[in-house]
This record gives C-alpha cells, structure tokens and sequence, in this order.
C-alpha cells in the first residue's frame, strides 16, 4: 500500500512539475497612466505578447516568463520606488526605456543595489533611453540597451541628409533633458562636418511632456525660413508639434527619431503623409509576411491597440531566451556573460551586442509617412516606407570612455 501511494505522489509530482516551474519575472518601468501612457503601455502589451510567444516555445530554459507592469509617471525619483518594488515582488529582470532621466537613474540604483546584493543581482533592459553616456563613460555591466543611442542615429540621419540637396536650413526643436540636449548638439557637430553649408536657423528646447499648444514654436520655425526640422520629440510632443504645424501651414518635413511613436499615426492621418520622417531600427512597409501577420494577430488579440512599433521588444526577449539557453542558466550574471557579443538574426538584419559597452550593433532605416500601405499601422491605411537602409557597420561609434568592471 505504501509502495502504491509512493508511486501515484511521484506521478503526481511529474504530472505537476511544469506547473510549479518558477517565473521568471520581468519588470517594466515606464509611464502608464498620463500624458504619456501611450508610449508605455505598447511596450507592456508587446511584452506580454511576446512573452506568451515564448512561453508557447519553453519560455526560458522551461521555465515561463511573467511580465510585470509598474507606472513610474516618467518621474526618475518614482522610478526607484517601483525598482524596489520590483525586486520585491521577484523580478531580476527591469525593462525601461522612456526617458534618459529616468534610465540615468536606474543605472546608479541597480549599480549600488547589486555591489549589496551579490547572488541576488538584477539586470537593466535598456530598450529606448538613448543618452550616449550610458554605453560611453557611464557603462555598466549590468545595463545592456536593445536600441541605437542617439549618437549613431544621428550618424546615419546626417549621411542621409548630406545627400539632400534641397535642405538648406534646418531648425532644432527638442525635449529640455539630457537626450534632447545630445541630439541637438550631435546635429550641429555632424552637419558642419558633413554639410559645412546648411545654416542651423534655430534651436529651441521645451519642457517635457507640458506644452499643449507647440502654435508658437512653429511660428518661430516658419518665420526662420527652415527648410527641415530636426526633432527628437516623442509621445505627445511630436504629436503636437506636427499637428500644429500642419494646421499652421508649415509644409516643411520633420526629421524625427519617434516619428512613429503609438499614437502619433492615427492621430495624424493625412497631415503627417511626406511630412514626417523617422530614422529607425525598422520601417511599416515590410515584405516579410510573418511581421505583417504578427501585427494582424496583435489586433485580434483585442488587447492590442497600437501599431507594432517596438520590435525592439521582440529582438530583446529573443535575445533573452537565446543568452538563457547558451548559459543554460536563467542567472541573471549568466546571463549577461551569455549575451556578451551575442547576434540574432532578424527580418531587418544581423542584430549583434557588443560585448565592450553592452550596445546593440543594428542596422538603421530612413523612413517617411504614406499613405495605401500593405500594413497600415493603428488600424489606419498609413504606415512609414523605406527610403533608405544603413548598415550596422556604418553607424557603429567607438565605446569612448567606457571601462566596464565586470563581477569575477
């Protein structure tokens, strides 16, 4: 009798095991709730989509990955309330990326959290805050970013640019932060080198997320005679900034880095057709059908309401599981060893983290807004066409001042 219990509870044990595999949990921290939720919450639902996906696929060395969603209001000071409360609840893994104030301070905390914590250490998922610094002279060992930084989106959109030989003047409109700050001083550094006769007509630096009504920057704009802007506005920003431009009658095109953030497609329509253009890892007007059915299916999930803009999010989980599955280790000191100098292929191309300052190598697109596209995006017709394709090689920039001091 006793035999035959022993024998029905190690069946049941087996039966079991996959059900009482630990999570492993992943943290976002970005702006869910506010003015600008819209960037936030396409990343939480991108990661949910895609964690399932996986989970579908083993998960992480079979263990299920469990996404967990936490509002820092884009505020740097709330953003380290939810980094303790994310360790708390279990989370190793933190995911951020709107904002470089809010990525700059997550960077000291988990520095300091993990010098005290060893064995217990948490990993930075960096998959947007492109301030130079953090993979320069800030570098950290436990900080990788999934997105180009600002410096080598600049690189390209400025090689792009001194081909145009109608863009004569340009304007400098951005967020008054740190990123915005590197992007305007990486456009003049750049087009003096590549296009010594393109006048900067202006510059101007507006508070985050505050202004509702961007008429009177684009009077200024329209008055300096600009043929081009430059912009690294996201969220509500270039929403409103192209808005009013375009009600102002301000027919010049926006060069921008978040030309496709959530939101921004739906709200425009027409108005942003030949108007903005976006230097990106990835461009709406794909040929490659998986993608495209990837996007249908995040529709029909009904839990999906935004165009697929991060497919970042995509490249790092894959990433993730494939570091995992190299270290056979879901560690998170494993598993940065693993995705040190690490590549993935990708419908856009080779995808490779450099090793040295734990940045991703990608290749960069030029795209603009139009119209009667195969994947209209946010359930528009609208969607951005390729113009022109960078390879990794020509945006790569050298890791200056990095000295990364890695756990023995």
């Amino acid at each position: 009798m006793r035999s035959a219990i022993s024998i029905l509870f190690a069946a049941l044990m087996m039966m079991a095991g996959p059900l009482l595999a630990a999570p492993v949990k992943i943290a976002l921290i970005d702006p869910l709730t506010g003015p600008m939720a819209s960037t936030g919450l396409p990343v939480l639902e991108h990661l949910r989509f895609d964690a399932r996906r996986l989970n579908a696929n083993g998960g992480f060395n079979g263990d299920p990955i469990e996404i967990i969603g936490l509002d820092n209001k884009i505020n740097p000071q709330e953003s380290l309330v939810q980094l303790q409360k994310a360790i708390d609840e279990g989370a190793r893994y933190i995911v951020q990326g709107n904002g470089s104030a809010v990525g700059s301070a997550l960077i000291a905390a988990v520095d300091k959290y993990n010098r005290r914590n060893p064995g217990k250490e948490v990993l930075y998922l960096n998959h947007g805050a492109v301030e130079p610094s953090f993979t320069n002279e800030r570098c950290s060992f436990w900080h990788f970013r999934f997105e180009a930084h600002s410096d080598m989106k600049m690189k390209a959109l400025t090689d792009w640019i001194a081909k145009r030989d109608d863009i004569k003047k340009i304007y400098l409109i951005n967020q008054d932060y740190s990123f915005g700050h590197a992007l305007a001083e990486a456009a003049r550094t750049m087009l003096k080198e590549k296009r010594p006769d393109i006048e900067i007509v202006g510059t101007d630096f507006h508070p985050l997320s505050k202004v509702k009504d961007f008429t009177p920057y684009v009077s200024k704009i329209k008055a300096s005679g600009a043929d081009a802007i430059i912009t690294g506005n996201w969220g509500q920003d270039i929403t409103l900034l192209v808005k009013a431009a375009a009600e102002f009658g301000l027919n010049v095109p926006f060069l921008s880095y978040y030309g496709g953030s959530p939101g921004v497609v739906s709200q425009l329509g027409e108005q942003g057709v030949d108007r903005i253009y976006e230097i990106y890892g990835y461009y709406g007007d794909t040929d490659d059908d998986a993608i495209g059915e990837r996007q249908k299916q995040m529709y029909e999930d009904k839990k999906w309401d935004y165009f697929l803009f991060y497919p970042r999010i995509t490249v790092m989980l894959e990433m993730l599981q494939k570091a995992a599955d190299k270290a056979g280790s879901n560690d998170p000191v494993d598993v940065a060893r693993a995705l040190e100098g690490l590549s993935l292929e990708t419908s856009y191309g080779t995808v490779t983290m450099r090793g040295e300052d734990h940045q991703l190598q990608t290749p960069l697109f030029v795209s603009v807004l139009k119209d009667d596209m195969p994947y209209g995006a946010e359930g528009t017709d609208f969607n951005f066409a390729k113009l022109d394709r960078i390879e990794p090689e020509a945006v790569t920039m050298p890791a200056t001042g990095c000295r990364m001091r890695r756990p023995k």
